[in-house]
């Protein structure tokens, strides 16, 4: 009887060109949803506000599915194995970092798509698809909501500011390689 083999690294060197297409349009998508983010706030209620916020869902609930299709495919073809320049310290915190940003992805729009429905707004994903209320309409929880999402958003903010900053230290001073692994190009 013969199996399906078990899923390989991509290489041993570089993340396969899928898992490069997601991760660069999930940071696509996160940079602008989190700048688009910040500038809605401000506006005046009016219709271009309506419109900019669900811009923003659009891109949240995309995001969404996006992390929702790399955890799985991270789990169908798993990450190439750390490189051997890494110091130990670096090994530790590279999974946290990466699961740190993981949670916060999901967390982010999960928290935005709950409070569309506490407020009793639907989130329509480009004007076409209305998704199911994920609780009913509930003014205390949205204004919890509301907290928390902000909340996240800073974290996120953070996240990948330490994430980018982790590439460009790899990059610029340890020269190891870690940036090239997914280089959409690079091999």
């Amino acid at each position: 009887m013969t199996g399906t083999p078990p899923p390989q690294p991509a290489t041993a060197s570089a993340y396969d060109p899928t898992a490069k297409a997601l991760h660069w349009l999930t940071a696509l998508l996160v940079i602008g949803m989190l700048g688009l983010g910040l500038w809605m706030v401000g506006l005046p209620i009016s219709l271009q506000k309506a419109k900019v916020y669900s811009w923003h869902k659009w891109a949240g609930i995309t995001v969404l599915a996006l992390t929702l299709l790399r955890i799985v495919w991270r789990h169908l073809r798993p990450p190439p194995s750390l490189p051997g320049t890494l110091t130990p310290l670096d090994r530790r915190l590279a999974p946290w970092g990466h699961a740190a940003l993981y949670a916060l992805l999901l967390a982010m729009p999960l928290t935005g798509w709950t409070m569309s429905s506490a407020a009793g707004i639907p989130v329509v994903w480009f004007g076409v698809w209305q998704l199911p209320d994920l609780v009913g309409k509930d003014e205390a929880l949205f204004k919890a909501l509301q907290t928390t999402h902000h909340i996240l958003s800073r974290l996120l903010i953070a996240v990948v500011v330490i994430h980018i900053a982790a590439v460009i230290r790899h990059d610029v001073l340890r020269r190891d390689g870690v940036l090239r692994r997914m280089l959409p190009f690079a091999r």
